[in-house]
């Protein structure tokens, strides 16, 4: 999922990618309106420092990084190189460039700082305070939703009530479960379908989403659970097929407890106060 920073009235997309954040310079280049975004980005990367600090990002970020290859960029530093030629000849992973409508160049929150500088210092600034209040804005939000899910977890394990209805697997009839990675064998078990089945149903959602970033509060509460709860049974070398139908087991019961509170939206856990 997308956030937004609103920096000197310029609108920037911030991506999460493994875990990572990666900002885009696409939208950071329209600091420069009378310029295209593409070809200020590539202005910037046939910078010679720039290439040093992108190969030191490398070599310390990435163990696949290709160094002998990164030796053309450094001996034809002052050439129009595109960021499609860095990333295919080096195995690059700082920066990423997307194709259709959600896409664009990207690069880790490091790189694009990099490039802010490169930019205006002045522009830098303003990109660092905005970058900083949405990650504390992020910390006071999983601070809330930890509460929550604390308080309705304890509702599924005091209280039991009428069924709800989830989609059924049986593993003696579909078996997709048998080839199902451990992430997808949890998406099959609370949604009854893999997370390449959603992306098929779904075209139009952009690339970078999966099913988990459209579910509700309560589907990541049960989510958190079962991961744990299958974590311990493949320490116990439970094999799938029996998971399968205890983790089954346990998002009913934690349906059915759920089932009995008010549902609960992100919005709402926003504006819970501590």
């Amino acid at each position: 999922m997308k956030n937004k920073l609103k920096v000197q009235e310029i609108i920037i997309s911030v991506s999460k990618i493994e875990q990572e954040d990666y900002i885009s310079l696409t939208d950071m280049a329209r600091y420069k309106p009378d310029i295209k975004t593409g070809l200020t980005i590539q202005n910037w990367l046939r910078n010679q420092t720039t290439i040093e600090f992108l190969t030191l990002w490398e070599e310390i970020n990435n163990p696949n990084f290709k160094v002998v290859e990164n030796d053309y960029f450094k001996e034809f530093a002052n050439t129009r190189l595109s960021v499609q030629e860095w990333i295919e000849k080096t195995n690059a992973i700082g920066i990423i460039s997307k194709r259709g409508r959600y896409g664009g160049t990207y690069a880790h929150k490091d790189i694009a700082l990099e490039f802010a500088t490169w930019l205006s210092p002045k522009f830098k600034l303003y990109l660092i305070k905005e970058f900083q209040r949405l990650k504390e804005n992020e910390a006071d939000s999983k601070f809330k939703f930890q509460r929550i899910i604390s308080k309705r977890n304890y509702k599924i394990q005091t209280q039991s009530i009428k069924d709800h209805l989830i989609p059924k697997l049986n593993p003696n009839e579909n078996k997709t479960w048998v080839y199902a990675s451990e992430a997808d064998l949890l998406n099959l078990v609370l949604w009854g379908k893999t997370a390449k089945q959603w992306r098929e149903e779904n075209p139009d959602k952009p690339s970078d989403t999966n099913i988990r970033d459209y579910a509700t509060v309560d589907e990541l509460i049960v989510l958190s659970n079962i991961e744990v709860l299958n974590s311990e049974l493949i320490k116990n070398n439970v094999p799938k097929k029996e998971r399968i139908q205890i983790l089954q087991e346990s998002v009913i019961s934690q349906f059915k407890a759920l089932s009995t509170l008010k549902p609960i939206t992100f919005e709402e856990i926003a504006g819970i106060e501590k």
